[in-house]
């Protein structure tokens, strides 16, 4: 027994000094006949303390503070010639919950497992759970957030989900393309592309949840973007999901279950020190209901005041117009952030400098309720957002 013990011991260890680099996670290579293969384990934890009213208005406890995790979460990525893969778990979800005809038919707890194949840079084909390819900041890495969380523009996306995705990256410039590519991670140069169907889009807070039974529907998204180094990012998808209010027989119709769709814009910017991003959202029949629309816009400005310190202001303006006869309603959230950097491989502030940042940092927000906040006349009735001031302190570790 020990001495079982002792050889998985110095197995693991073995793979974390073959590490080509912290930085992208911990790597072990094998030959197989003429093919380099290489496997990578990484992960990250998100640790959290929350209060304000804000936070106990939609919560199920009257402490001034909880404390809890957001994410929790460890996958591993294969790359053998042209071929990748990549299984990604979050021990935070649920596990039991497979639905297994519907929707992105995988429990919560998978976030990613899918397999591509890169003939070129051009033109990569993935299969299996992907984030769809709509939200510019949805399609970003959790772990490289300018604030503590996504905002309530993230409920309006359609999540991820099982299907088929063709992309491209760096088409009539020049950039790296890996095959596990989901938003912009790099500078390229030149545009891009993505185009997925999959099943119909449940994860979506936009898309009422279906039955376990077959048939509810599918979802498509095709997003196009530019890129000119780091400096300038900008992109546009559509996306659609059938059948949002759930599952429809066979041969059946109904006037309450019509197709969600959103257009999304979004535009990222870094300039050294200073990061500037704005995104936009136009959803239009929410969880199926003919009319029910949502409209979010998103602007965040980041400083680094020094390598190890950097300010973040994110403001969140939404108007929710419900086909139910309600009033519009509005809301604002503001976040007012710091990012402290307690381990800074780098001192230099291009983009791959801010994302090595990320491995170890602590966050401090600040958010503050604007427009139809709690007490209102018309309180916010949209998908979601803070209607009370909160705040959040946030420790990450990442590997």
């Amino acid at each position: 027994m020990r001495k079982s013990v002792l050889k998985i011991a110095v197995g693991a260890s073995a793979i974390l000094l073959m590490s080509a680099s912290a930085q992208a996670g911990y790597t072990m290579k094998k030959k197989v006949g003429d093919v380099d293969t290489k496997l990578t384990m990484f992960g990250f934890a998100q640790l959290e303390a929350r209060g304000g009213k804000g936070i106990l208005n939609s919560a199920t406890t009257n402490a001034p503070v909880e404390f809890g995790a957001q994410r929790i979460r460890i996958g591993v990525k294969y790359v053998a010639g042209k071929v990748r893969g990549k299984i990604f778990l979050d021990f935070n979800q649920k596990h039991n919950d497979l639905q297994k005809y519907s929707g992105a038919a995988m429990p919560s707890m998978v976030k990613d497992a899918f397999i591509s194949y890169v003939a070129d840079s051009a033109l990569v084909v993935k299969a299996g759970l992907i984030k769809m390819p709509n939200g510019m900041g949805f399609t970003m890495p959790g772990w490289n957030l300018d604030i503590a969380e996504r905002g309530m523009d993230k409920q309006l996306v359609l999540e991820r989900n099982t299907g088929l995705m063709i992309s491209g990256r760096a088409i009539g410039g020049s950039g790296k393309v890996n095959g596990f590519e989901m938003g912009h991670e790099r500078p390229w140069k030149g545009f891009g592309y993505d185009v997925m169907v999959a099943n119909q889009a449940s994860r979506s807070k936009a898309i009422k949840k279906n039955s376990a039974t077959a048939g509810g529907g599918l979802s498509y998204a095709v997003r196009g973007m530019f890129d000119y180094t780091e400096a300038l990012h900008v992109e546009a998808s559509y996306a659609v999901s059938q059948n949002a209010a759930g599952y429809v027989a066979t041969g059946a119709t109904s006037a309450n279950n019509v197709n969600y769709s959103n257009i999304n814009v979004g535009v990222d910017s870094n300039l050294g020190k200073l990061s500037l991003k704005a995104e936009y959202f136009n959803a239009k029949n929410i969880k199926g209901i003919k009319d029910s629309n949502e409209q979010v816009y998103t602007a965040t400005v980041a400083y680094f005041v020094t390598p190890a310190l950097e300010t973040v202001i994110k403001h969140i303006q939404a108007n929710a117009d419900w086909a139910t006869g309600t009033a519009t309603t509005s809301l604002g959230n503001t976040y007012l952030g710091l990012n402290i950097f307690l381990s800074s491989p780098y001192q230099d502030f291009s983009r791959k400098a801010k994302r090595m940042r990320n491995q170890h940092k602590i966050v401090l927000n600040y958010i503050v309720a604007s427009g139809d906040t709690t007490g209102s006349t018309n309180v916010w009735n949209g998908l979601s957002g803070y209607k009370d001031n909160a705040f959040i302190a946030q420790y990450q570790f990442k590997f």
